[in-house]
């Protein structure tokens, strides 16, 4: 069996892949803050997370996959304000969305997917194990981690002293000891979702909350954790210092995982530049398993171009894994060897897709293994999974078609030839081939319609 081995961002090499237990994997991501549709940036690193959660079942008896959902944050109550919408009925309706987009793209839902709201006992439990070993203090309704209580701090993002002081974009406020120290607990106004605590009433920072929810699910010790290079700094570093100094003895996160970011022209993408799509703007323009295979087409830590024609690349690049299970129907199979050792390579996703097409070349003249083996490897990347007759005419009215083929059938059989073509190319254009086949009878697929 192929070994898997990951890139591990805190030691900043490859290394083999060893879980604490063999026979139970245990995994977290950041999720969404849920106060808008999510965009397709968001939707690749979901995506790769969902394809690393598949391998680890294919490799291991059992996964236990964590992703959280952020539904009280300060974006969420400056989305209320403006609009006039409860925050509770804003993070319902989002999170629902972010549930669909992520069903639309193919992503299988975690094992568990816990809301921040539901666990503030937890992040006030470890606010006070922090307090109470010297690592946080009390300040003005607030409680802040004392980072340099805790001199491994920096050590996963792997910034200086004055690299951390300058990218923490810190709020340097009279109540903190120094400047880099980072809010765990913060009052409520009235008007604002608050909980009563020993700091008074408020509610948690960002950080504390990833930390109390992995800690809830996973234990004090878990094998990876993942999330964006945005992440990185200071979200990650700040969950990492606050939990082993809660926690002592543990060891949090063995391994950390960041996918690198989605860019559009060389930027990145940003409501700010206008360049913002969010994962409807692009499942709009082509099925999710043509967005997905186009979200996998670079290795997760290389950026990866958005752009439309690429989107266009990926449909096609679909289309012909699906006409090759078309001409040559699979059977049950093994995933191929190549496939699986280029995602056991630090989910290399390009090299496993280039196995998938020379298995296509194969499937494609006839041979029913390489069919078999590349429907395999589609559903362990999560492609594939349709028939191919359901693939080439979703999206088409299907009685509509087969009414043209019924009178082009009678156009020809009247000798109306000139009819029948008239049908075919119609139809054509609007993006559907009719073929012919030997016994007499008409197939029709979706076809990309000319330019």
């Amino acid at each position: 069996m192929a070994r898997l081995t990951l890139h591990n961002s805190m030691t900043r090499r490859r290394e083999p892949f060893a879980p604490i237990d063999p026979e139970h994997v245990r995994i977290y991501v950041c999720g969404p803050t849920v106060y808008d549709l999510a965009h397709i940036g968001n939707g690749r690193g979901m995506t790769v997370w969902d394809v690393l959660v598949r391998l680890l079942r294919h490799l291991y008896a059992r996964v236990t996959y964590v992703r959280n959902i952020t539904d009280v944050d300060d974006k969420i109550n400056a989305r209320a304000a403006e609009s006039g919408e409860p925050i509770a009925a804003i993070t319902a309706r989002t999170g629902a969305q972010f549930a669909e987009d992520m069903a639309a793209l193919g992503n299988l839902a975690p094992d568990v997917e816990p809301r921040a709201t539901a666990h503030i006992p937890e992040m006030i439990d470890l606010i006070g194990r922090l307090i109470e070993r010297g690592h946080a203090y009390a300040a003005e309704g607030h409680a802040l981690f004392a980072v340099a209580a805790f001199p491994a701090y920096g050590t996963l993002s792997g910034r200086s002293p004055d690299e951390l002081l300058a990218g923490a974009r810190v709020d340097v406020a009279p109540y903190k000891r120094d400047p880099g120290d980072f809010v765990l607990w913060k009052p409520s106004p009235p008007e604002l979702p608050g909980w009563d605590s020993p700091w008074g009433r408020g509610r948690p920072g960002w950080h504390i909350e990833c930390s109390a929810m992995s800690w809830r699910y996973l234990g004090e010790t878990f094998d990876i954790h993942g999330g964006g290079t945005d992440l990185l700094f200071p979200h990650h570093e700040n969950e990492r210092a606050q939990s082993l100094c809660a926690l002592p003895g543990s060891g949090f996160a063995r391994v950390w995982l960041h996918n690198n970011m989605l860019n559009m022209s060389s930027t990145k993408m940003s409501k700010s530049l206008g360049n913002l799509f969010t994962i409807r703007d692009v499942l709009a323009q082509a099925p999710g398993e043509a967005v997905r295979l186009m979200l996998l087409r670079a290795q997760y830590r290389s950026e990866l171009e958005f752009s439309w024609e690429a989107l266009t690349e990926a449909r096609t690049e679909i289309d012909r894994f699906y006409r090759a299970l078309q001409r040559t129907p699979p059977d049950e199979a093994e995933v191929p060897a190549p496939v699986l050792e280029a995602l056991c390579d630090d989910l290399n996703t390009p090299a496993a897709l280039a196995a998938m097409h020379a298995l296509a070349d194969a499937a494609m003249q006839g041979d029913s293994a390489a069919a078999s083996g590349l429907r395999a490897a589609g559903r362990l990347l999560g492609l594939l999974t349709q028939a191919p007759a359901a693939w080439f005419q979703q999206g088409i009215e299907a009685d509509a078609v087969e009414a043209a083929i019924a009178e082009r059938e009678a156009a020809r059989k009247s000798r109306d030839f000139a009819r029948a073509d008239a049908i075919r190319a119609e139809w054509l254009q609007r993006g559907v081939a009719f073929e012919d086949r030997p016994d007499g009878t008409t197939e029709w697929r979706r076809v990309a319609a000319p330019a």
